[in-house]
């Protein structure tokens, strides 16, 4: 029992760690050449896929996925709040 639930744990944590990386990469290639095309756009999208890999890492490298309901609600709200006051900043800078 605790290896099977090891084991999909470890499978998770793999197929988040692969799409933190492909995330970083989208990152990176919008941040070079879409950004200099499309700037506010391109912008918009890197900081909601910072938000996401924020989120992300929380939710399963810092297991507040199985976290107490109001803590976890406080996470997905400083995700959320932390994706507008960038965005927002951005749009005012």
């Amino acid at each position: 029992m605790t290896t099977v639930t090891h084991t999909s744990a470890t499978k998770s944590s793999t197929l988040v760690w692969a799409a933190l990386v492909v995330f970083t990469v989208l990152s990176f290639a919008l941040g070079g050449e879409e950004m200099i095309t499309h700037g506010t756009l391109a912008a918009a999208v890197v900081i909601g896929i910072g938000a996401i890999k924020i989120r992300l890492v929380g939710l399963y490298f810092m297991e507040l996925r199985s976290a107490p309901v109001v803590l976890r609600a406080a996470f997905e709200v400083y995700c959320a709040v932390l994706f507008v006051v960038l965005l927002g900043t951005y749009a005012l800078a």
